[in-house]
C-alpha cells in the first residue's frame, strides 16, 4: 500500500515555506556528510496517515493509563492457569496481549482522552542545528489515524456496555492465544482459550437472554483491537512517563516480581 502523504504535493510549500526553503538551499554535499534523516521528521500535514499527535492533558491521562496498566498486569498474575505456564510462554503471551488488554482496561474504566498536533518547533530546531537523529525521532510517532482507530475501538466497547464478568472472560480469551509463535504449551493454552470463550458465551446468554447476536458482536469488536499498534499505545500513553526506558522490560519486571 502506498503510504505517501496525500497532501504533500500541494501542502508542503504552502504550510511550511521556511522549512521548504531551508531544505532546498542546503548544499547536496553537506547533506551527504551528516546522518540526519529528513524522512524521519514528523510530517506536518493534514492527512491523518502522517499527522503526528500527542495527549492534550498528558499529566492526567498518563496517570490514569498507568493505573489501568498496573491493573492489567495484576489481572494476568492472578490467573492460576497463567501461572502454571512455562515462564517463556508467559513472556510470549504478555508480549502478544498486553496492548489489547490495556485497551480493554481503558474501555472498562471509561478513560477518555483528547489529542493535539505534536509541536513542530523541535523539528525545525534540529534541522537548523544540524543535529544527529534522536531516539524520539527514530521511534514511530503516534498519528491521528492510529488514534482514530483506538477511539473507534473504545466507542464500540462503550456501546456494548460489557459487565465486569464479560470483560474478565473476554480478557481470558485474549491472554490465552495459542497462535502466538514458539509456545511450548500451545495445546494447553488452546484449551484455556476455549474455556474462556465458553464461559463468556454462558455469561452473555444469562445476562442478555433476548440478544442472541451479542456474543458474536463482542468477538467481532474484540478483533478490532489488533488494528491498534503496540507502538501507538507505548508512545502515546507511556513515553512521557518512562522516557527512554523499554516498556516491555518494565512489564516483564512487573509480571515476574514476587
Amino acid at each position: 500500500m502506498d503510504n505517501s502523504c496525500l497532501c504533500s504535493s500541494k501542502g508542503d510549500k504552502v504550510s511550511n515555506p521556511i522549512l521548504y526553503n531551508i531544505l532546498n538551499q542546503m548544499d547536496n554535499s553537506q547533506r551527504s556528510q551528516n546522518s540526519f534523516n529528513y524522512c524521519s521528521v514528523p510530517h506536518r500535514c493534514n492527512c491523518e496517515l502522517r499527522r503526528t499527535v500527542c495527549l492534550k492533558s498528558p499529566a492526567e491521562i498518563c496517570k490514569e493509563a498507568s493505573a489501568v496498566l498496573v491493573k492489567t498486569i495484576h489481572f494476568m498474575k492472578n490467573l492460576p492457569a497463567f501461572n502454571q505456564l512455562p515462564p517463556n510462554d508467559q513472556f510470549l503471551l504478555l508480549k502478544s496481549c498486553w496492548a489489547p488488554l490495556f485497551i480493554l482496561g481503558l474501555a472498562q474504566e471509561h478513560v477518555g482522552f483528547e489529542v493535539i498536533d505534536t509541536p513542530a518547533d523541535s523539528m525545525l530546531k534540529k534541522i537548523l542545528l544540524n543535529c544527529q537523529e534522536s531516539p524520539e525521532m527514530e521511534r514511530e510517532q503516534p498519528t491521528m489515524a492510529g488514534v482514530s482507530k483506538l477511539k473507534s475501538c473504545l466507542k464500540k466497547f462503550w456501546s456494548l456496555d460489557l459487565s465486569p464478568k464479560e470483560y474478565a472472560y473476554l480478557k481470558g480469551t485474549m491472554i490465552f492465544n495459542p497462535d502466538v509463535p514458539d509456545l511450548k504449551a500451545a495445546l494447553f493454552i488452546e484449551g484455556l482459550q476455549q474455556e474462556a470463550q465458553h464461559a463468556l458465551s454462558e455469561v452473555v446468554r444469562l445476562l442478555h437472554q433476548g440478544d442472541q447476536e451479542r456474543f458474536a458482536r463482542i468477538l467481532l469488536t474484540a478483533s478490532m483491537l489488533q488494528s491498534v499498534t503496540t507502538s501507538l499505545i507505548s508512545e502515546l500513553f507511556f513515553r512521557p512517563v518512562i522516557g527512554q526506558a523499554d516498556l516491555l522490560e518494565l512489564l516483564v519486571d512487573m509480571l515476574f516480581c514476587k
